[in-house]
């Protein structure tokens, strides 16, 4: 089965989600945007932070594919380094 739902670009997750911070109720915003309950309830959760004060889980997944990435790179530099400072060597 395959999903053949809207997508919708990040900033107008973060529209609606603050027009729901300042008061809006989500079923009026259902209404006047064409989105279902559930899908609105579902961008809010997402944009809480996963702590109080801290990131939302969004960002959090964000930094760990980052971070992930720059290990890789960061252990690909290493290597490099290890075979120009051998081809100096035997020079």
């Amino acid at each position: 089965m395959s999903k053949n739902g809207k997508r919708y670009s990040a900033e107008f997750k973060e529209q609606i989600v603050k027009l729901h911070e300042m008061g809006k109720k989500v079923y009026d915003l259902s209404r006047e945007y064409g989105i279902s309950n559930v899908t609105i309830y579902k961008w809010i959760k997402e944009s809480k932070p996963v702590i109080e004060g801290g990131i939302s889980k969004k960002e959090y997944e964000k930094m760990q594919r980052e971070l992930q990435q720059l290990r890789m790179e960061n252990e690909i530099l290493k290597k490099a380094t290890a075979i120009f400072a051998r081809k100096q060597q035997d020079k």
